[in-house]
């Protein structure tokens, strides 16, 4: 049976603090079961990476299939130990779970940086996500890209909760300031043509300033691109930018129309990479 992931929280925290720094958070914890008010919450909050610090939480390969079996698509990876700690105590003072999102937005609110990236990475691990759907948006609004990849990075909850139109303007705010496409859960299952329009209107208005596009953004245009697409991927393969000329041979492999097979075997090597799989958007992230 999968461990729940408080559960995991608790053994990978007891595993790498000091031992007292583990024997206070487990105090803070039960006095939170016990009395979940904001006043002891709020104060367990802000004293925890005062307590336990902000080093790396350090997880294994296992720890990693642990979490995937506990809540499919939950990915610690990244997190450190007060946002690991701050997460359980929240999940502690839950209880019952009544009035839980209220609880939540009012956290975010009032919360410092460091403590709103704890806060939306906890997100798959809540109860009621339904009902946190509208703060989680919010987090999305922020300029600090830190906290946009609190929520749009390594998290599963904008891929199951939000609606088309809330996933299509969070991978426009991701390329608008600057943040990475591939860490986003579901960036090809929920790709949509509503989603492929944007991106190349957006990309129109970069060429137009003179201003370089994302080679990340053709992966979502990719699958949707036919006849008046075809000539925006033809640019981009054309490009001096190595990266953007392989993502733009990525981007015409996808696409359905006939066309963009004859452009792509104009690639010549490019299109023998994709067909050998040495050339994948993986691998391309990796690359750049």
């Amino acid at each position: 049976m999968a461990e729940r992931p408080s559960r995991l929280l608790h053994d990978w925290l007891q595993r790498q603090l000091p031992e007292a720094g583990f024997d206070w958070l487990a105090g803070q914890l039960e006095a939170l079961q016990q009395d979940p008010s904001d006043r002891k919450l709020h104060i367990a909050l802000g004293m925890i990476p005062r307590r336990l610090g902000k080093d790396d939480l350090a997880l294994s390969e296992a720890d990693l299939r642990a979490a995937e079996a506990a809540r499919p698509g939950w990915d610690p990876r990244g997190w450190s130990v007060d946002e690991a700690a701050r997460i359980l105590a929240l999940l502690a003072a839950a209880g019952a779970n009544t009035g839980f999102a209220e609880r939540f937005t009012e956290l975010c609110s009032s919360a410092e940086v460091g403590e709103a990236i704890a806060l939306y990475r906890g997100l798959p691990l809540y109860p009621d996500p339904g009902a946190l759907e509208a703060q989680a948006a919010e987090g999305l609004r922020t300029n600090m890209r830190a906290v946009f990849e609190a929520v749009a990075h390594g998290n599963p909850f904008p891929r199951e909760r939000f609606d088309e139109d809330r996933w299509n303007q969070m991978v426009l705010k991701a390329l608008f300031i600057g943040s990475a496409l591939h860490p986003i859960q579901g960036l090809d299952q929920r790709a949509n043509p509503a989603l492929a329009a944007i991106l190349i209107d957006y990309a129109h208005e970069r060429w137009a300033a003179g201003r370089p596009v994302s080679p990340e953004l053709w992966r979502c245009v990719g699958p949707f691109a036919v006849a008046s697409l075809l000539p925006d991927l033809e640019r981009a393969l054309g490009s001096e930018d190595e990266t953007e000329r392989r993502a733009a041979a990525l981007a015409l492999a996808a696409s359905p129309a006939s066309e963009a097979r004859t452009l792509l075997a104009g690639a010549g090597a490019l299109s023998a990479e994709i067909e050998s799989g040495a050339l994948t958007w993986e691998r391309l992230a990796t690359q750049a």
